[in-house]
């Protein structure tokens, strides 16, 4: 027993060293797992996907499994910082690691690129996300039977175009898009697949949504990675002056929120309707179902001071024919925008995103959006 104590302790006094109190691949507060064999400290859902690679790491709870006494020397002696140093370093800037939040697909590739494949351990290693060209078959979902079906894709740095057909041999793309154009995010629950990834890009400025997967989780995140090189690439022409620091918020992001509202129409006498909303930067989209190729419409949300404000209420007099009564008001300078909630805590959060969003200052391309928004609007 007083070994054991002995052993909590130690445990404790090392989770106190810089580091160790994070966990070291997705930065969860509060690891309460340990690999002894990798020397790092992790959380519970990482340790989940440690234990499916045995042969490089081994894993036990800080509480409640026996440490023998070299263990946590070991762990002593290594710990989180120095094992990324080890195997976080050279990860290329534009690679995508994933936080707690993330989903499972991203979290176990990331820790397999690290530990089982150590694609990082070694400055100056060719990457295969930056081979210039990436061909192969996705499945995609169809526009209008919502069927998956295998299509091919070409991503092509020389081009900055990813490209996909509807045969494997067909001469022509179905669709030509622009990697400066492009979001692609992880979306397991809204497409039922857990690699699914949803691509957003724009066409004639209006938003266009494909959805995809492939049954390997390597592959899939792989095609994610090569997109976020290809867009770093051009990023650095079109900005030859700015940094990685600067260039790397612009590569891939997940959306800021994403659920369902009830909205009224511009005249705002029509009857609220259910609509699913996707708030991505500054623009507001709603769709119909959720898995819709178009969105129905966008909102732009310029800065608090330029005519742009929002509030956690309805005008006085809305007719407000819908169950939901968490209302939410969004003012721009050409209309107003109403929309109700199903909870109170569902209204906070939209409010919250809109107040940041509100608050934060536009850049040039934020100003060259909004003046496409009112021209087309």
């Amino acid at each position: 027993f007083a070994s054991l104590l002995c052993h909590l302790k130690g445990q404790r006094d090392i989770l106190r060293n810089p580091g160790n109190d994070v966990c070291a691949d997705c930065g969860a507060a509060g690891p309460s797992w340990g690999s002894c064999s990798l020397g790092v400290f992790i959380c519970l859902a990482c340790s989940g996907i440690h234990r499916n690679i045995p042969n490089v790491s081994k894993v036990k709870s800080l509480s409640l499994a026996h440490w023998e006494d070299h263990e946590v020397q070991f762990m002593a002696d290594n710990g989180n910082e120095l094992m990324k140093s080890k195997y976080e370093a050279a990860v290329p800037v534009y690679y995508y690691k994933p936080t707690h939040k993330d989903c499972q697909v991203l979290r176990e590739q990331w820790i397999r690129a690290k530990y089982e494949r150590k694609e990082f351990t070694e400055p100056g290693k060719a990457f295969t996300y930056e081979d210039g060209i990436r061909d192969g078959l996705l499945m995609k979902r169809g526009r209008d039977n919502g069927q998956f079906l295998s299509r091919r894709f070409v991503l092509s740095v020389r081009e900055g175009t990813l490209k996909y057909f509807t045969k494997y041999d067909a001469k022509e793309p179905k669709a030509v898009i622009k990697v400066a154009s492009i979001n692609a995010t992880f979306q397991p629950e809204k497409i039922g697949n857990p690699n699914g990834m949803q691509i957003t890009y724009l066409k004639d400025y209006s938003t266009r949504n494909i959805f995809v997967y492939h049954d390997n989780g390597k592959e899939i995140v792989d095609w994610l990675n090569s997109i976020r090189a290809v867009q770093l690439h051009y990023l650095k022409v079109a900005f030859p002056g700015a940094t990685d620091a600067e260039l790397v918020p612009k590569l891939t992001r997940n959306f800021l929120k994403e659920g369902y509202m009830e909205k009224t129409g511009p005249r705002q006498t029509e009857g609220f309707k259910k609509r699913w909303f996707t708030l991505d930067h500054r623009r507001l989209m709603y769709f119909k179902d959720q898995l819709d190729a178009f969105a129905k419409g966008e909102v732009f949300l310029g800065n608090k001071d330029h005519g742009y404000s929002v509030f956690p209420c309805l005008p006085a007099g809305t007719h407000c024919n819908g169950a939901w009564q968490h209302g939410i008001t969004i003012e721009t300078p050409d209309r107003s925008f109403l929309f109700t909630c199903e909870t109170e805590s569902d209204q906070q959060d939209w409010l919250k995103h809109f107040n940041d969003v509100l608050s934060a200052p536009m850049s040039p391309q934020d100003f060259t959006m909004e003046a496409l928004f009112k021209h087309r609007h």
